[in-house]
């Protein structure tokens, strides 16, 4: 029986050689940089598939998510405030107290002084408007331009109309809370809502929403959380700060050069310098265009001067300077995301591009460091949560 079997099984050893052997698997043809790239492709194509998932589901929400990410900004700028007062024994409901009431004292007497200058000198900067379009066109009807008057009401049209659709991008954000004034209320009373409860119970939310994740992934969640809410407390800090200086900058430089309403001026660039490019953009050129009506091209070109000299000043020495390595977003990064947000989400994106950009940053860098391992714990982060501060581990 035995030896009946030897040819069968030299048969099926023959059959089975490498000679013999007729390749079936099209996947072992593949070259192992074809399958590299693919293996990379498909996860890239899952992670944006949750990104965009993401995003579609906060414009779903954006009555919710928008007064949140108010709150949560609001509250990274009381911090110093609000830190300054719990480090001094001044019990948290009081402490509550102070920061929002004085942070809207001083919002609304900014507001008051800015309104109050505006109706006081408004009949005359109307008036030396109105001459110096007149001027203006008269001079490209009998300078060497040669223009028409028919041609140049064509091109304020045109300019018009362009705007238009361009304005229509970033005020459709604008209405993200909403498309009525109830709608507006509500989020502003839901910012506020949320603002108190994170600054009397922050602790109990941040455990609540730390147990969420499983087990064995909380430290990591826990560490990389409190390091990106202290990105997020150092990056509203220097704004406040650099929103202060851009504003008595350019305020002082057009008051000196004479420029009406330099302090509606001064306001406006105070605000407008917490949406960054954007903010710094249109307020510069509102200075400037006031010059220029007001006080004539020569006054103008020196008012221009002065912001792009503020702004260069931000740009190249305080940010860098004050923002440090925590906060360190490449400029180009910046103008990435800012443009990218105001796409997305209007002047809400704007708003929230660069803090969230670097909340996500620190978040990487945290979780690829393994810093929870490590003992690597950011700097006074978890002090706004705390019922009674700690001192610092250095």
């Amino acid at each position: 029986m035995a030896e009946n079997d030897k040819p069968r099984r030299s048969l099926l050893d023959a059959l089975r050689s490498p000679e013999r052997t007729v390749t079936t698997d099209i996947g072992s043809t593949v070259p192992r940089s074809l399958r590299t790239a693919t293996a990379y492709a498909w996860r890239l194509l899952v992670v944006a598939a949750a990104i965009a998932l993401c995003v579609w589901l906060v414009i779903q929400l954006k009555l919710l998510v928008i007064p949140l990410l108010v709150a949560i900004l609001v509250t990274a700028l009381l911090w110093p405030a609000f830190s300054f007062l719990l480090r001094h024994r001044v019990p948290r409901w009081l402490a509550i107290v102070i920061s929002v009431v004085g942070t809207l004292a001083i919002v609304a007497g900014l507001l008051a002084l800015a309104v109050w200058q505006i109706t006081r000198e408004w009949s005359s900067v109307q008036e030396r408007t109105g001459a110096a379009v007149r001027q203006l066109r008269q001079y490209l009807i009998d300078g060497p331009l040669q223009l028409t008057a028919a041609q140049i009401d064509g091109y304020l049209a045109q300019a018009w109309a362009l705007l238009q659709q361009q304005a229509e991008l970033l005020w459709s954000g604008a209405l993200a809370l909403g498309t009525t004034l109830g709608h507006v209320a509500t989020g502003l009373v839901l910012s506020l809502f949320i603002l108190l409860c994170l600054l009397a119970d922050g602790n109990g939310i941040w455990r609540w929403g730390v147990r969420l994740f499983p087990k064995t992934a909380r430290p990591a969640a826990d560490g990389a959380g409190r390091a990106g809410w202290a990105t997020v407390v150092n990056y509203a800090r220097t704004q406040l700060l650099v929103a202060t200086i851009d504003a008595v900058g350019i305020g002082l430089g057009a008051f000196l050069l004479g420029v009406p309403l330099a302090i509606p001026v001064a306001v406006l660039v105070f605000l407008g310098s917490f949406v960054p490019i954007v903010g710094a953009v249109v307020t510069g050129a509102l200075a400037v265009f006031l010059a220029l009506v007001y006080n004539g091209p020569w006054i103008a070109l020196w008012m221009l001067v002065v912001v792009l000299g503020v702004q260069q000043l931000e740009g190249h020495v305080l940010q860098p300077l004050l923002m440090g390595s925590a906060v360190k977003v490449h400029p180009l990064a910046v103008v990435l995301v800012v443009a990218g947000g105001a796409m997305i989400a209007g002047i809400p994106g704007a708003l929230f591009a660069v803090p969230l950009a670097a909340f996500v940053n620190v978040v990487a860098v945290y979780l690829s460091a393994r810093g929870w391992e490590t003992g690597a714990r950011p700097e006074d982060a978890d002090l706004i949560w705390s019922t009674v501060p700690r001192k610092r581990n250095r």
